[in-house]
């Protein structure tokens, strides 16, 4: 049950990486807090103030105590291009050195940002913080305001471990950061998220306790018992402009893309979106688009608009001819697809995602069984949770993480997923035999166990 209002409100003070992908779910939580009386505050650029305005906005208008405030990202000190403000603006991954060091110049101006305005001059002063831990410096604010809880994902560990409730196995190329570095030189954030980490108060996660409940609890444990199960964010999106503008306006009328899906078929779709900052090489590109069609299923793929290869993708496109061959059954969307309004329609079936936390809780609360095409960062250890643990899932068979900034320029061929391992892994998971049938029907269980841990009460 909500809490009732009180005349001296809690603040919350929410600071998301400026990446749409963690964002999105730190809005989420803002709506949560404030529906129980708690007055937040989101730092975020001009650019992703412009991006997320109109659902703050419809947040005000509801009564709900949230505001944005802009900060001033200092792209040029840091070598940045004029106007780089989030990650998936990046001309080129090279460049993440760069943004982190932005975000490293940060900490002086936002503690400044924080005294006089959040602190000194407001009725109501800063009660918590909650940082993504990607911002690393907020440990030291804090020992200057508050004390401080930090937003990250699920605690699954990157190597086999005895004693672990189940048995999952990496090669030595599915492991992320510490494992298996990049070629990008954040070794430094990484030993600052760590120590940040270490020095935290406690963990804010957007999961729920039913869809890894036995590891909820040994992480519970490790951190002594301060951790705060708090997702599935998503689902805190109640209103139709909410959902289908969840993270950004979408690229498509909503209303053109709801009338293609009123045309299928009943679970007959599969949906197939790779995260906002992942980058398919052209040759890889052209695998996932042909794969998609000889699956012989309705698909809806969304491609990327930036990216140093973007135009020779879109000429591929046309040269082949592919979205005009497959107009019937095919529909591309190019920038941002309204995900969360997708997923729910009826007509979707299935769900090839590149297994990014949010896009995995998004396809676990619609109920849907999932490919699953890793990238990097923890990806890898997402699939083994869809696929092996909950049993939901059919991976396309990636063999090793393909890193920011390396793999975006060329392919590397024995990392490239064939158009048959894609359209393979898309037939058993839309199959009519036994096995899909019962991935369906567990899907479908997660997902309603994902909706009522969101319930009142």
């Amino acid at each position: 049950m909500a809490s009732p209002p009180n005349n001296n409100p809690l603040h919350f003070v929410l600071i998301p990486l400026m990446a749409p992908g963690h964002i999105i779910p730190m809005i989420d939580m803002a709506k949560l807090l404030a529906r129980r009386h708690v007055s937040v505050s989101i730092l975020v650029t001009h650019l992703d103030a412009t991006r997320f305005s109109p659902v703050i906005d419809r947040a005000v208008e509801s009564g709900l105590s949230i505001q944005l405030i802009k900060i001033r990202f200092p792209c040029e000190e840091a070598g940045l291009p004029r106007g780089c403000e989030s990650a998936d603006t990046l001309p080129s991954y090279h460049f993440i050195g760069n943004f982190f060091n932005a975000i490293i110049m940060l900490q002086k101006p936002l503690e400044e940002l924080i005294s006089k305005e959040l602190m000194n001059n407001n009725p109501s002063p800063v009660s918590c913080i909650i940082s993504d831990k990607h911002i690393t410096w907020t440990a030291a604010t804090n020992a200057l305001f508050i004390s401080k809880v930090y937003e990250r994902g699920p605690p699954d560990e990157p190597f086999l471990v005895p004693g672990l409730p189940d048995e999952i196995e990496f090669t030595r190329n599915q492991l992320p950061g510490l494992f298996n570095p990049g070629p990008l030189d954040v070794t430094g954030v990484r030993e600052q998220v760590r120590e940040t980490e270490k020095r935290a108060y406690g963990v804010v996660v957007n999961t729920f306790e039913e869809v890894e409940k036995r590891y909820v609890d040994e992480f519970k444990t490790l951190k002594n018992g301060k951790v705060w199960c708090v997702g599935p964010l998503s689902l805190s999106s109640k209103g139709d402009l909410d959902i289908s503008q969840r993270g950004n306006q979408a690229s498509i009328d909503t209303d053109q893309c709801l009338k293609w899906l009123d045309g299928k078929n009943p679970g007959s779709v599969i949906y197939s979106c790779l995260g906002s900052l992942s980058r398919l090489s052209p040759a890889q590109f052209v695998e996932f688009a042909l794969g998609l069609e000889e699956s012989n299923h309705p698909f809806i793929i969304v491609v990327k608009k930036s990216g140093s290869k973007s135009e020779e993708i879109e000429n591929w496109i046309k040269e082949d001819g592919i979205e005009e061959r497959t107009k019937e059954r095919g529909l591309f969307i190019r920038g941002w697809a309204p995900q969360v309004m997708i997923l729910s329609h009826a007509s979707v079936g299935g769900f090839l995602t590149h297994c990014g936390w949010n896009s995995t809780l998004e396809g676990i609360s619609a109920g849907l069984p999932m490919v699953t095409w890793p990238m990097f960062a923890e990806q890898f250890l997402n699939e083994k949770l869809i696929v092996r643990i909950l049993n939901t899932g059919v991976g396309v068979g990636a063999r090793g993480v393909v890193h920011l900034g390396g793999d975006e320029v060329k392919a590397s061929s024995n990392k490239l997923v064939k158009r048959s391992e894609i359209k393979e892994a898309i037939w058993r998971v839309m199959e009519e035999r036994e096995s899909g049938c019962e991935r369906r029907k567990r899907a479908k269980e997660f997902g309603e166990m994902a909706n009522k841990s969101v319930e009142e009460g």
